[in-house]
């Protein structure tokens, strides 16, 4: 049944201001069909939002639903755990208001597999745009054994172009949208440090050149200042985590409208909670970089880089519950407005993911998944975090 929301404040995920006293009328399919100020004179039901503050659903760029954030188990995950463990990471997501995720990376392509049910309409909630298995060289940051038997890994071992373009093209065969490769090192792989490089240019070049010849994008797990460098050389459409950017790097990334999506809750959360319960090589690697990313993750923003809200949700104690608004007051913290942390989470989130036809705003001819808040999340970013806030997806109340 079309409906009408009236008695709205709405952001609606672009412009910098509130749109006072406002209405949006959904149809039965969930798409917004007319917006304004007032109350419309028309026979649809009226749901009234008694002054609330409606903004788009959030948008978490870099999730892993296949892990759990506090057991931290990793490896020997069987395809049943994985996807009992992601359906839950889902709802959860959903009920923090999470509309819509990118996922980075899932062993045996249960991502790809959800999305599938999604599509056909056998699965509701938060919505996915997949990538599959990452691409990983034998022994990188994504070479992790799965399976009860520890017989396949989490990644496709890549280790050289004509290994990459066959990997690209199978992920491509299964439906995934993003490819995400292991450009660099990471915290959380123990025979290697953040700043190796793992890649080569040319093989990420490869990826990039299928995905892109084939509507998928490509993320590049990039930490260190050389990954950094091949994966923009290579032409990639997002780095993530970008620890060591420099300047030089984030004025190209201005220029050439590259996303960085840099998860600073994953280092948050291992700082906070994870000295005992992690290894320590993660704990060590975690405080050496520290510092820096937080710097250079803020030189990023104030020359204008395109920063997306992405958690790294799943690793050790990056909650699927309060870690995309934890992310984005860690932004806020560098230095910039709410306005601007929330363009990372709407509008910017939805062009990265490609999907800003339907998701990132609200506006009539889009999907009506928003948020209702008691206050106003342009004056303080840390009302979206409100506990009872109501969550609508497709126009249609979560909690």
């Amino acid at each position: 049944m079309t409906k009408t929301f009236i008695h709205l404040n709405l952001f609606n995920g672009v412009d910098n201001k509130i749109y006072e006293d406002s209405y949006l009328t959904v149809d039965d399919n969930g798409k917004i069909v007319a917006k304004g100020t007032g109350v419309p004179k028309d026979s649809t039901a009226k749901v009234d939002l008694q002054g609330k503050y409606v903004m788009p659903g959030l948008i978490n760029a870099h999730t892993h639903i296949m892990m759990n954030p506090q057991t931290n188990k990793l490896e020997f995950l069987s395809e049943a755990e994985v996807t009992f463990t992601a359906l839950k990471n889902l709802d959860t997501l959903l009920h923090a208001g999470v509309t819509y995720i990118r996922d980075c990376g899932c062993p045996f392509d249960v991502d790809i597999k959800l999305k599938r049910l999604q599509e056909a309409g056998q699965l509701g909630g938060t919505e996915i745009v997949a990538s599959g298995r990452p691409m990983t060289m034998t022994g990188g940051h994504g070479d992790f054994k799965e399976g009860l038997d520890g017989n396949v890994t989490w990644g496709h071992l890549v280790d050289s172009p004509d290994e990459m373009r066959r990997a690209v093209r199978q992920e491509f065969k299964m439906g995934a949208k993003n490819i995400k490769v292991m450009a660099t090192g990471g915290v959380m792989s123990s025979t290697d440090q953040v700043d190796d490089t793992e890649l080569t240019e040319n093989e990420i070049h490869v990826a990039v050149q299928e995905a892109h010849t084939k509507h998928m994008t490509v993320a590049s797990h990039a930490q260190g200042n050389n990954g950094i460098q091949i994966s923009l050389d290579a032409g990639v459409d997002s780095i993530e985590h970008g620890i060591y950017v420099d300047e030089k790097q984030a004025d190209f990334m201005r220029e050439h409208n590259v996303f960085l999506v840099p998860t600073l809750n994953a280092c948050a959360g291992i700082d906070k909670y994870g000295v005992g319960k992690i290894p320590d090589y993660m704990i060590k690697k975690n405080d050496l970089v520290k510092k820096d990313f937080f710097q250079n993750i803020g030189m990023a923003l104030k020359k204008g880089v395109k920063v997306v809200v992405g958690t790294d949700a799943g690793t050790p104690f990056n909650s699927f519950e309060t870690g995309t608004t934890d992310e984005l007051e860690l932004i806020v913290g560098l230095g910039v407005s709410p306005y601007q942390a929330l363009l990372g989470t709407t509008q910017y989130a939805a062009e990265l993911l490609g999907i800003t036809d339907n998701y990132g705003s609200l506006d009539v001819g889009k999907v009506a998944d928003f948020l209702a808040l008691d206050k106003n999340p342009l004056e303080d970013i840390k009302l979206v975090s409100q506990p009872d806030k109501a969550i609508y997806k497709k126009g249609v109340l979560v909690k």
